[in-house]
């Protein structure tokens, strides 16, 4: 099979319609036209995971289509991810064709880069690592200007660092984030860089306090925290946790305070019903929320913590899946009103699209 195919000749096209799917998504709650950002026409994806297929002797880079995992793409190398990536594609399968060690039951390649330059590759082998394994591995990671991890069954080596680290700009002010292996990141840096300053703008500047959902490695919070007199930032992945926490110390963002719960778990810890020992110290009470930002998963915010946010003047919502987006709009939107909407194109020549809304009191 070719290469799964892609034509920037059609983007603006598949952009208008993903555009008419979300004002036909948002139109039964009178929302303003969104404001639509667009993403580059290739080269935007900053990771990418590829399975390795033999062939004439040879591993090479492969995916599958949807439902086939049998008829293998197979790629030398890959236009939507960043240049980075197709700059060490073939350096690393270079490297893996002329070491037994680095080959051996070698089965799933995994890059993650940043628009600040740098990468880390994950190789997730059937088979135990040993010293020969990591003396190639080292040298590799030295011959590539990469961090390395090695993944088996039980193991995990890390030749360098186990994240990457990216710069993004908001409001003319610059932030850098560690991205660790394995926990969820933007994978469209450009879109995202556009989502943060939307999201910065949306917000304004107050005079209160904001409350984050699901802020993940803290990649909207720390602009957000400008705009806030303080904040409470929730996470539930201990990886995401230390990575937000690394994040705030590195920018000097200090007026947040970080708790690892699920959205669930607030909401429970605001309403009273039991307290949480992971919330010692944090005196709930003495925050004046005005606003609450949420990035939920797929499947939206469930009720509870939708009725939850119900109680703010503002909800900023940033979401994946439009439809569940609509679904939580409509749990809210006899209390309030859309008044900003916007289309974040995170993922060209697919039907997936990012957007955001901010909800006001009516």
């Amino acid at each position: 099979m070719s290469r799964p195919a892609f034509d920037p000749a059609t983007y603006d096209a598949q952009l208008a319609e993903k555009k008419a799917r979300l004002v036909e998504l948002l139109a039964p709650f009178a929302a303003p036209e969104p404001e639509v950002f667009d993403s580059p026409r290739e080269h935007y994806r900053m990771r990418a995971e590829f399975r390795l297929w033999r062939e004439d002797g040879q591993r090479h880079y492969a995916m599958f289509a949807p439902g086939d995992k049998h008829t293998p793409i197979l790629l030398d190398d890959f236009p939507i991810a960043s240049l980075r990536i197709n700059e060490l594609m073939p350096h690393l399968r270079a490297a893996w064709q002329a070491s037994e060690a680095l080959s051996f039951k070698l089965f799933q390649v995994e890059f993650l880069t940043t628009l600040a330059g740098d990468a880390l590759i994950t190789l997730a082998y059937h088979r135990p690592l040993d010293e020969a394994w990591q003396a190639e591995a080292e040298k590799l990671a030295a011959e590539l200007n990469v961090s390395l991890v090695g993944r088996s069954r039980g193991q995990r080596l890390v030749i360098g660092r186990d994240y990457v680290e990216e710069e993004l700009t908001v409001a003319g002010r610059s932030f850098r984030y560690r991205q660790p292996e394995g926990a969820f990141t933007q994978p469209n840096g450009r879109v995202c860089e556009k989502m943060l300053n939307w999201a910065h703008d949306a917000l304004g500047e107050r005079d209160d306090d904001l409350l984050e959902l699901y802020c993940g490695n803290g990649n909207f919070t720390l602009p957000l925290a400008t705009r806030v007199r303080k904040a409470l930032a929730t996470e539930i992945s201990k990886t995401s946790v230390n990575a937000a926490l690394a994040n705030l110390a590195d920018n000097g963002v200090d007026n947040v305070e970080l708790v690892r719960l699920s959205a669930e778990e607030l909401t429970q810890a605001l309403n009273e019903v039991r307290p949480f020992r992971r919330l010692a110290g944090i005196d709930l009470k003495s925050y004046a929320f005005g606003s609450v930002f949420v990035d939920p998963p797929r499947a939206g915010m469930d009720p509870d913590t939708c009725e939850l946010t119900r109680r703010f003047e503002r909800i900023l919502y940033i979401s994946c899946n439009p439809e569940t987006l609509a679904a939580n709009i409509a749990q809210l939107s006899d209390t309030h009103k859309v008044t900003r909407s916007a289309l974040f194109d995170q993922f060209p020549y697919t039907h997936h699209m990012e957007a955001g809304v901010l909800l006001e009191r009516r």
